[in-house]
């Protein structure tokens, strides 16, 4: 099937026309020659050639979407006879606009909402990435990038960091979650945008960037001056040994480098003694298809099936199985998940659970299961497209179904997570081992415990808290015993060893300063969720001072699914003998 390719041209008169299959124009069948798609008007004098050019190729990538979504991916018979006068009501729509709006308009924000538009009209994972959004995305992708390792959010119109990669050169300066960046290389950055602020923190490797930040507790700027590197996205955060025999580890999203990422992580760990493994993928929005095939084969036998792929598009059909015996095939496995595990995380789980592979415990994923192709069109902008669905082993379809304004379905991680109290028989699947599992609305744990934050249910009170940054802003008072990174005088500081207990006292000092931000204390929300309070005070404090391998080892103790996971292993060491009983059985 051949694409139908478009592009916009300009007649010798000034007119508009539609460059169709082949390199021909498009024809008028009322005249029998090539149409013009607007009357014989030149454009206004307010637009010059270098702008027109522009606004051709913004024009010419919507066609070309337009095209590639009906004509590959739909059926081209019937489609191509009404094609023309599409393009021509699409171009005579843009010219409409550009020279008779009454005001000046951007020619690149029509064109990329009529894109927008367009995909919102589909599903509601479609969509269309502008340059800047596109090479985010990539730069996710690939996981690396030059600057400074620092995320950085406008908050109250000031540059903030909200969090720092380890070992990145900010890390390494002492610049800390919380830190105002009042001012690069001398220039006051109040009002900028992140982008504006992105822009002049990266640069060469090796080149120097002048940072004055603002911290809680300090009545001066502190003065820096960070080197710029190479920064690496980790995806696993982090790899840690939670006892003797247990290793844990966090992939937080699916990038490029994660297959290899998990390969060192899995050596280090057994390296450390690991006889079991906690894989925790919640919160993990997806990712690479590759990638979570490659995770996936870590722990499954050669050839066994780890998805499945089926969609409209030419080789959309695909069949993903383990291309070799994976190195921890024996190792017993907990999978933990919630609301928010999605996408590439939701194959990890789907294939693990369906090859009895592991237990999977928490909530129920999020339920996505479209492939998202991306096509690059012009300029930098990109479109993901959804091209097909993909099924687990067992035939399951972890796509929810959404309505037609997508609520129901975006919202879904807002709701409370109850077990379903019925499904379709059409939806039962069963695992290799005879387990009946089901499809059509994401991975369903097989202990199932709602915990959304932290693998906590806390109550509304105590979501207040979390929403509203109340333990991270609290964690900024406080230093670590020895650290001498930042040099000079500093009030209103408590300074803790990395031992530290949240007690009475800490507790107290915590009341106060969320009052102090102006919220009331529900004294019943707090007696309620005290044990959440005081793992994500401990939980912000450990992050902001130490690693994050420690602070989320000590988190561990705490958190309710983590530990539902820790007291499932016995089950999941019964799946694995069960598994090489039968292995054996059908080798001889």
């Amino acid at each position: 099937m051949r694409a139908t390719v478009v592009a916009l041209c300009r007649t010798a008169d000034g007119a508009y026309c539609i460059i169709g299959p082949e390199g021909r124009r498009v024809k008028d069948g009322r005249r029998g020659r090539g149409a013009k798609s607007l009357p014989h008007q030149r454009l206004s004098g307010t637009i010059n050639r270098m702008r027109f050019a522009r606004l051709s190729l913004l024009v010419a990538s919507v066609l070309v979407v337009s095209a590639l979504a009906g004509g590959i991916f739909g059926r081209a018979a019937g489609s191509q006879d009404r094609a023309p006068e599409r393009y021509r009501s699409f171009t005579a729509a843009v010219r409409l606009v550009e020279t008779g709006y009454v005001e000046k308009i951007d020619s690149e924000r029509v064109v990329y909402g009529a894109i927008a538009g367009m995909l919102q009209t589909l599903d509601p994972h479609s969509s269309f990435l502008d340059p800047r959004t596109y090479g985010q995305m990539r730069e996710r992708q690939q996981g690396r990038y030059y600057g400074l390792g620092i995320t950085i959010q406008v908050v109250d119109g000031d540059i903030t960091a909200v969090s720092l990669f380890e070992g990145s050169p900010a890390y390494k300066k002492g610049v800390r979650r919380g830190d105002v960046i009042a001012r690069i290389d001398g220039d006051d950055t109040k009002g900028w945008t992140t982008d504006q602020a992105a822009r002049r923190l990266r640069g060469p490797k090796g080149t120097t960037v002048h940072v004055s930040l603002r911290r809680r507790g300090y009545d001066q700027l502190i003065e820096l001056d960070v080197p710029r590197d190479e920064i690496s996205i980790p995806t696993i955060l982090p790899a840690a040994m939670i006892d003797a025999v247990t290793g844990y580890i966090r992939i937080q999203d699916f990038a490029e480098q994660t297959g290899n990422d998990l390969a060192a992580s899995l050596k280090a760990l057994q390296g450390r003694g690991m006889k079991r493994l906690l894989l925790d993928l919640r919160g993990n929005p997806g990712g690479p298809l590759d990638q979570a095939i490659r995770v996936s084969n870590e722990f499954l036998q050669q050839g066994q099936m780890i998805v499945y792929t089926r969609g409209r598009v030419p080789n959309a059909d695909q069949d993903y199985r383990a291309t070799e015996r994976g190195r921890y095939t024996d190792v017993p496995m907990v999978v933990l998940v919630n609301r928010n595990s999605a996408s590439a995380s939701e194959i990890v789980a789907g294939a693990l659970q369906d090859h009895d592979r592991a237990l999977v415990v928490g909530e129920t994923t999020f339920g996505k299961a479209l492939v998202q192709s991306v096509y690059r069109v012009s300029e930098g902008a990109a479109l993901a497209l959804t091209t097909a669905r993909y099924y687990t082993p067992s035939g399951r379809l972890i796509q929810r179904p959404w309505d037609g304004t997508f609520d129901e379905y975006l919202l879904y991680t807002a709701r409370s997570q109850t077990a379903p109290s019925e499904r379709r028989s059409a939806d039962l699947t069963h695992t290799d081992a005879g387990r009946p599992v089901y499809g059509g609305g994401g991975i369903e744990p097989d202990r199932r415990l709602e915990g959304p934050i932290e693998g906590f249910n806390p109550g509304r009170f105590a979501r207040l808290l979390y929403a509203r940054q109340a333990f991270a802003s609290f964690a900024q008072k406080f230093s670590a015993v020895g650290d001498t990174r930042i040099a000079g005088q500093a009030h209103g500081r408590r300074f803790v060893s990395k031992d530290f207990a949240v007690d009475e006292e800490m507790l107290g000092a915590f009341r106060d300063h969320v009052t102090s931000e102006g919220l009331a204390i529900d004294e019943a929300g707090f007696r309620q969720d005290l044990s959440f309070i005081t793992s994500m005070i401990r939980y912000e404090i450990d992050l902001n001072l130490w690693t994050v391998e420690d602070a989320r080892r000590r988190l561990l103790t705490t958190d309710p699914q983590a530990q539902l996971g820790l007291a499932s292993f016995d089950e999941a060491e019964r799946m694995v003998l069960a598994s090489r009983a039968r292995a054996s059985r059908a080798s001889h």
